[in-house]
């Protein structure tokens, strides 16, 4: 099986993101439904390859490789559909196959958007827990820093929800009708764009397709 056809049974990218350093590839692909619940990593380079899949409970939103340490930062989650905003962030091992999700609460967080800041330091952008008599937890976000001096050694579910309080920005996203909807959606197809000339790029690079 080749990398590119490792992809397509996984579906459609939908959010992907590149470790040159470790030629690694993270791409979050979605189901006929959209869901991008299913991410697959990848051995990049010479000979790209399918190294693990890993099917996630929420849809994934966001892909952060850690600067030096052997992890993947995965953001997930979705609105439940009636009240609450719910997910987790998982941190998976790049050398061992663990996966951790850290969040100490069972509904967790949605985590729309992650950044390392540095070797310690993790930015999550969180949905609020609920938009009971709040419309604008649709299109805002709270940013919440987590720090942590050894993310390869830290426990799962440790990270206690008053940790996940923030300022709250706006974060317009495709999962409410607003005024702010369509300009979400066009970001969104943007996203998925992206994420398939990256993994078509990096995947089938020009040097296999010469010599096919």
């Amino acid at each position: 099986m080749t990398a590119l056809s490792g992809l397509a049974a996984l579906g459609e990218p939908a959010l992907a993101v590149a470790d040159p350093a470790r030629r690694l590839l993270a791409v979050a692909c979605a189901d006929e439904y959209g869901d991008a619940t299913t991410l697959g990593l990848f051995e990049t380079g010479a000979r790209p390859r399918l190294l693990r899949r890993t099917d996630c409970p929420y849809p994934v939103h966001a892909l952060a490789f850690h600067p030096s340490k052997p992890l993947l930062a995965v953001g997930i989650g979705d609105y439940d559909g009636g009240y609450h905003f719910e997910g987790q962030l998982l941190l998976l091992g790049l050398d061992n196959g663990t996966e951790r999700a850290m969040f100490a609460h069972d509904w967790g967080r949605q985590v729309l958007a992650a950044e390392w800041l540095d070797d310690t330091r993790l930015r999550l952008h969180l949905a609020p827990h609920d938009d009971y008599k709040d419309d604008a937890a649709h299109r805002e976000a709270h940013v919440v820093v987590l720090e942590c001096p050894d993310w390869v050694s830290a426990l799962g579910r440790t990270v206690p929800d008053d940790r996940l309080r923030g300022p709250r920005v706006p974060f317009p996203r495709p999962d409410h009708r607003s005024a702010d909807h369509r300009s979400a959606d066009h970001r969104s197809a943007d996203h998925r764009s992206a994420a398939r000339e990256l993994a078509n790029r990096l995947l089938d690079p020009p040097d296999r397709r010469h010599h096919r």
